[in-house]
């Protein structure tokens, strides 16, 4: 099998590791999955040679592996089919010629949420939190969609629900500050109902596609009414449009309360990512790494610590 260019020396690290009895086919199937989502599109070489090397690799790796895996292709618009069938995803049945087709309007059936329930039970890491929420605000208004459709089957937990008390103060709030265009009281009650940091807060209000600002409204329980008002009068550069406001209104009604949570815990999960990467260098272990690395302080005339050097004061010691 010819190696693909985009996984240098796969079959290498695969023979290394069965010589050396250290087992890095969770770590390979890990760096495989990460550096074949981060392209949006990939040629039919490209495709056959991940569903090549990932096949050999998902049924000799550990449970937690291979649900991270999941999780990860579970939301990524362009995994293949054969990948989709060896992890038992929900869009495994959709053939995949209909990528010519134009594309239907993302629907969340009722039908497809009944399955995950079972499943959804693993936490998401800060790092996978941090990817997921990259992902969907580099993708275009039509993968996002596909993305919020992904995450209502995809085996994530979601953030938990606001309280109903909670929750309507925010809606009233927003409701005001839209109504007002106070743009700054909109970011500032968002993020601390849905406990986000003010510059997540203020990118998911001011992100142009819409689409993050309905997922977090979604998470509060706002009535379509309502968020059709805040469309309007928040953004003119949306509230002026008619294809605008008719798209996201659309995609608030068929949007899934899941699938919006966990694009929330996402969020969480990247500012945690961002906090553990800042405050990194002050751990314990590393500043006491860097007190080690200190050369030992050295003393006049090889004198010992603690010791009071002899000094020759030029007699011959008869005290003459």
């Amino acid at each position: 099998m010819t190696s693909l260019q985009m996984f240098p020396g796969f079959d290498g690290l695969l023979t290394l590791s069965r010589r050396e009895g250290v087992d890095i086919r969770p770590t390979l199937l890990r760096v495989l999955t990460d550096l074949y989502v981060q392209t949006a599109a990939h040629t039919a070489e490209e495709e056959q040679h991940f569903v090549e090397l990932t096949s050999r690799l998902i049924d000799q790796v550990d449970d937690a592996t291979r649900a991270a895996v999941r999780a990860r292709l579970s939301i990524y618009p362009q995994t293949p089919a054969a990948i989709m069938n060896k992890l038992r995803l929900h869009a495994a049945a959709q053939p995949r010629a209909t990528k010519t087709a134009p594309p239907s309007p993302p629907a969340f059936s009722p039908a497809a949420e009944t399955k995950p329930q079972a499943i959804a039970t693993l936490s998401m890491e800060p790092r996978d939190g941090s990817e997921i929420s990259q992902m969907f605000f580099a993708a275009n208004a039509r993968d996002r969609a596909l993305i919020l459709q992904n995450l209502a089957t995809a085996p994530l937990r979601p953030s938990p629900r606001i309280h109903p008390s909670r929750a309507a103060r925010a809606i009233e709030t927003l409701h005001m500050a839209a109504f007002a265009s106070d743009v700054d009281n909109f970011v500032t009650e968002l993020g601390e109902t849905l406990i986000l940091p003010a510059r997540t807060a203020e990118r998911v209000v001011k992100d142009p596609g819409g689409e993050p600002l309905a997922c977090a409204v979604k998470v509060i329980g706002m009535s379509s009414k309502i968020y059709q008002q805040i469309l309007l009068f928040l953004d003119p550069a949306i509230g002026t449009s008619v294809i605008a406001v008719y798209r996201l209104s659309r995609l608030y009604d068929l949007l899934d309360e899941r699938s919006a949570r966990i694009l929330l815990a996402a969020w969480r999960g990247a500012t945690m990512s961002e906090v553990r990467a800042k405050y990194r260098p002050a751990l314990y272990h590393e500043e006491r790494h860097r007190a080690r690395a200190v050369p030992a302080q050295t003393h006049p005339d090889g004198a010992q610590p603690g010791t009071t050097p002899l000094r020759w004061n030029g007699r011959d010691g008869s005290g003459g």
